[in-house]
């Protein structure tokens, strides 16, 4: 009995014309696909950002089983996952979709601790329907294990023919959600080790000037007009904590991948009308004009009411406190292909080179501060909500030209997809 002792050549491409056994074939696409997979792994693994370690993951899962589709679904609470991640035709209209667990295939997966293999999903009660978007023909859904718990799941699919997945596909696709699921906690753990440093810092010095005036309330010189005085300090230092709190826990659920948006059709208007509202008073200290620029007819566009208020209204008090005494802020709203919103202002502008830390968390121009305070989160906060519409945020500044913050949202592509984010 003569006993091949495989070879490195053995697994190379065969020479045209050539054929190798079977056994061989098998071999060299497991092989290749676990190179993948490991290159995957190490891709993963070298990355903290939230948004772009999701991509990595859909996108390799859709890339190894050779499918049309993949996607993320994070657990949110104890009733429902969202579609935290997808690659595919409809990944505009599923980004930030709530599924209930009681009601969905990825729930059954959650609630039974197993995985789901569907050759053709015909009519199965499980699968969760979005409007107007089309059932998958075929799809393979598998638990996101951290030791014991199940923090998602991560779906496989196929969109136009049905296909049997092979024990190979399960198992690359399990393998991928396991390392997934620690690289997701991970770069949880990174998020939360980073903040934690942070928000001490940004904390510190008011909670110093609440304890100082405090202490002084109780002193017994203190004469009867300071205590009101004190008594504001104190109020108006703990409404930053407060504010500062707020920040955080937003941009962290933001960045954790577990935010559900609002789909609706966007009254952009009343928007922009009800940010001006709020910053007029400050801009009436400054003498800083605000003039709006809109088309007379506006696309639908749909989105979160709320979180674009939040970016309107960030942009709007930023060209407030930055645009200088007696400025004028233009804000323009332009139509073509998508929807671009301008928050722009003639101050002093922008040099290049700080540009770049603009969206970065708790980043602060130099010398910003003397102008006005915060915790550096607000842009940051707006381009997480921009990019979680499927939209892009930028600025345009040069210095002693003014600046101009612009945001895109995408245009509805037909009337029913105001259907499709109603949930």
């Amino acid at each position: 009995m003569v006993i091949h002792q495989w070879q490195p050549n053995d697994l190379q491409a065969p020479p045209e014309g050539s054929t190798k056994p079977p056994e061989v074939a098998a071999l060299l696409q497991r092989t290749l696909r676990l190179e993948q997979l490991l290159a995957l792994s190490r891709q993963l693994n070298a990355t903290r950002e939230m948004g772009a370690l999701l991509s990595h993951i859909v996108e390799g899962a859709r890339d190894l089983l050779g499918l049309e589709a993949a996607s993320i679904l994070l657990v949110i609470d104890a009733d429902s996952l969202s579609f935290s991640a997808f690659c595919g035709p409809t990944a505009a209209k599923l980004s930030g979709v709530a599924v209930p667990i009681e009601k969905s295939l990825s729930g059954w997966v959650v609630r039974n601790r197993k995985k789901v293999v569907l050759a053709d999903t015909g009519n199965d009660p499980r699968l969760f329907s979005v409007s107007d978007i089309e059932r998958p023909r075929s799809i393979v859904a598998v638990p996101m294990f951290f030791g014991e718990e199940i923090i998602g799941v991560l779906e496989g699919m196929t969109l136009t023919t049905s296909t049997d997945f092979c024990p190979e596909d399960i198992e690359i696709l399990e393998i991928l959600a396991g390392i997934a699921a620690v690289a997701v906690q991970n770069a949880r753990l990174f998020q939360q080790s980073d903040w934690v440093a942070h928000i001490v810092h940004e904390i510190r010095t008011p909670l110093t000037s609440i304890m100082a005036y405090a202490d002084m309330l109780n002193h017994p010189q203190i004469k009867p007009g300071m205590t009101q005085e004190f008594s504001r300090i104190i109020q108006q230092q703990a409404q930053e904590v407060s504010a500062l709190v707020n920040q955080f826990l937003d941009l962290a659920q933001l960045e954790s991948g577990r935010v559900t948006l609002e789909r609706q059709t966007l009254n952009l208007p009343a928007l922009i009308a009800h940010a001006i509202e709020v910053v007029h008073p400050h801009a009436l200290a400054q003498a800083i004009a605000i003039q709006v620029k809109t088309p007379p007819t506006l696309p639908v566009v749909l989105g979160d009411p709320q979180r674009i208020a939040q970016v309107v209204l960030n942009l709007l008090t930023n060209a407030v406190k930055y645009g200088g005494k007696g400025a004028t802020i233009t804000i323009q709203v332009v139509v073509d292909d998508q929807l671009r919103v301008a928050v722009a202002n003639d101050g002093p502008g922008i040099p290049l080179e700080q540009q770049g830390l603009l969206f970065q968390k708790f980043s602060r121009l130099p010398g910003s501060q003397q102008k006005a305070g915060g915790s550096g989160l607000g842009l940051s906060i707006a381009r997480r909500i921009v990019e979680a519409h499927n939209g892009r945020i930028w600025v345009e500044s040069a210095p002693g030209e003014g600046c101009a913050f612009w945001f895109t949202l995408p245009i509805a592509a037909a009337p029913e997809d105001e259907e499709a984010f109603k949930r």
